[in-house]
């Protein structure tokens, strides 16, 4: 769940982006995991979704590589982008089944938030189209 202000708009890296709607000072909790609000699914409930449900819900969840689960966010935060310098950062706790984010560094009202996938998605080669 998103606990930032944040809007949608089009975003130079990829389609549709996130992006802040207040400042957000370095260190501010900016999602957290929460589970009766974010879904946490299984391969085979997204198997038997039909196409094109099944790609475009793939296209919007991660992998926890831990669980083996699929979380799907709720709320606009399914629409963040991967950055190689994100603005963002996952805490995960142990024991947690997801953890949090925090904003690294100051961001700007109208910056792009964004993530870098290689930290918690397993498919993240698929995301980033370097796999299948």
């Amino acid at each position: 769940m998103l606990m930032v202000k944040t809007r949608l708009g089009l975003s130079d890296i990829a389609g549709i982006g996130l992006f802040a709607a207040e400042d957000i000072p370095k260190g501010a909790v900016t999602w957290r995991f929460m589970g009766d609000f974010d879904r946490l699914l299984t391969a085979a409930e997204i198997d038997r979704l039909p196409e094109p449900a099944r790609s475009d819900l793939l296209n919007h969840v991660y992998l926890n590589a831990a669980s083996g689960r699929f979380v799907l966010c709720a709320d606009n935060a399914r629409f963040m982008n991967h950055a190689d310098d994100p603005n963002t950062e996952g805490v995960h706790e142990p024991g947690a089944i997801e953890g949090y984010d925090i904003a690294t560094r100051d961001i700007q009202a109208g910056e792009e938030m964004t993530c870098d996938y290689r930290t918690f998605d397993a498919h993240v080669d698929v995301k980033l189209g370097s796999g299948k």
